[in-house]
């Protein structure tokens, strides 16, 4: 028997908010309907699956998931609306969507997210969570700081990275230092994996360009490259 299933639709006007519910419920699935993000926001729900559409996804998914985090909501979002196109598609699944359906709702097409729900949602939750929480690291860290994580990233030691930056191996230490507490990291590998997590992209929102990208970036860096730059050689 398929598990039931809680679907918080919220957004879009209320006729279809309706059908969306009815067909969740004939289907032996459980429905919540709010009539805005201010409502779900003030209910905020902790399990089940978040169905979105029109003007609560209008400013992005991006924007919509980081502020259902602030409210402490992780569990998995899903867009909708009439006939959306591919572009659109791909760009709400890139900043976190879950899935993406095609209104009006069909019995068809609500089996397909239903079982995505079931395969996917708990891992889906998971790396959202640790996206948003590496962003929010990283965004607190100073320009500098961001610098200096960034070189680290290509797999640069603190001589090069001081070269690159015009400043002294000790001042890279100490911005490094600074960076490795604010990340609550225990070693190189920790931050760069964040950073990694984070992405060159979702990292630039932060601070409105970050540094230009060096040539490794563009080259690529092996693990092998890293793993000699980010974990010291024995002592002895």
């Amino acid at each position: 028997m398929e598990q039931r299933l809680t679907m918080h639709i919220v957004g879009g006007n209320s006729r279809s908010r309706a059908s969306q519910s009815r067909l969740v419920l004939s289907m032996g699935h459980h429905a919540e309907v709010y009539s805005d993000l201010v409502e779900l926001l003030d209910r905020p729900p902790n399990d089940g699956v978040i169905v979105a559409s029109e003007d609560v996804v209008e400013d992005g998914i991006g924007a919509l998931l980081e502020e259902m985090a602030d409210h402490g909501i992780w569990i998995p979002l899903v867009a909708a609306r009439e006939e959306p196109g591919v572009d659109e598609v791909v760009q709400a699944i890139q900043a976190g969507a879950l899935d993406f359906l095609t209104l009006p709702l069909t019995e068809e097409e609500l089996r397909r997210m239903i079982a995505h729900v079931h395969n996917d949602a708990g891992r889906h939750a998971e790396a959202r969570r640790r996206l948003i929480d590496a962003r929010r690291r990283i965004g607190a860290l100073s320009n500098r700081e961001r610098e200096v994580l960034d070189w680290l990233s290509e797999g640069c030691s603190n001589k090069a990275i001081a070269r690159e930056l015009e400043i002294s191996p000790r001042t890279v230490e100490i911005h490094r230092a600074n960076m490795m507490d604010k990340l609550g990291a225990n070693h190189a590998a920790e931050a760069v994996r964040l950073r990694l997590e984070v992405g060159l992209e979702e990292a630039k929102k932060k601070d409105g360009g970050g540094v230009t990208p060096p040539p490794a970036r563009q080259r690529g860096v092996s693990s092998v490259m890293l793993e000699e730059v980010l974990i010291p050689p024995p002592q002895g």
